[in-house]
């Protein structure tokens, strides 16, 4: 007699992480509100390291579960796929709601906002500087994850650790040309319906270059510790996808709001 599973499918077991990241979630969240009322940032930390902790245990389960106890068999990832390619489907949807909000706005401007855009008032940046260079940085890095993609499918290893940690650090750098961009931004978020939509569809798809570039990193760490084979990589295939969608969000963004919107 044996206890391991007779089915190809993965029953998971219970686990306490969904439950702690939801509550990091609502002390994040709560934090968030405490801090833009009072300027206190006790309760946003608290709720910060209860999502990284909570995520950081979720995903060591989840990386033993599939690298060390064979539990991801083929019906597994099947099943794997598809629920990225949903997830991906509900961020285009998410986004969509924002170049809706950004497209309503700019192809009719309203009396409010001076009939015209950018409204009156509002000096946009400069497309062909920062948003330039940022869109490069982005196309590169679509490049280098695939470099690193084709190098784990043909066995080179070498070759996809460092397409990779070049993706990551690019990924980090498009990141600090935001944040300086934000900085030295001449219209805040409160300047009418033009700052409302840029720093929402820019900050969102900030935040996701941020977390595509923390799920790229845990990749080449498990990459340099051998857990990826050329026929077994689902978590680094699921990476991979999530950083062309922030890529192909990237270039609408640009087109649409840094070059067509200014």
């Amino acid at each position: 007699m044996t206890n391991s599973p007779k089915h190809p499918y993965h029953l998971v077991d219970m686990s306490p992480w969904p439950l702690t990241s939801s509550l990091g979630a609502f002390l994040m969240v709560s934090g968030l509100v405490k801090w833009f009322h009072y300027f206190t940032s006790d309760l946003l930390m608290v709720g910060l390291i209860s999502v990284a902790l909570s995520m950081l245990q979720w995903w060591r389960d989840v990386v033993r579960e599939g690298t060390f106890q064979g539990l991801h068999t083929a019906k597994v990832q099947k099943g794997l796929q598809g629920g990225m390619i949903l997830f991906i489907t509900s961020e285009v949807l998410f986004f969509f709601s924002f170049f809706w909000a950004f497209f309503h706005s700019s192809l009719s401007p309203c009396l409010e906002v001076g009939s015209v855009w950018p409204p009156v008032g509002i000096e946009p940046f400069n497309p062909f500087q920062t948003p330039l260079l940022n869109t490069a940085i982005l196309l590169a890095s679509g490049a280098t994850v695939t470099w690193a993609h084709h190098g784990l499918m043909h066995g080179e290893h070498t070759e996809a650790v460092q397409g990779l940690g070049l993706t990551v650090l690019l990924g980090m750098y498009f990141s600090a040309l935001q944040a300086l961009e934000y900085f030295e931004s001449p219209f805040t978020i409160a300047d009418s319906v033009y700052g409302s939509t840029f720093f929402v569809a820019t900050g969102f798809h900030g935040l996701h270059v941020i977390i595509g570039s923390t799920f790229l990193l845990v990749c080449w760490s498990r990459l340099l510790r051998g857990h990826f084979s050329s026929n077994h990589h689902f978590g680094f295939e699921a990476a991979a996808w999530y950083w062309h969608f922030v890529d192909v969000v990237w270039l609408f963004l640009y087109v649409s709001i840094y070059w067509w919107g200014s």
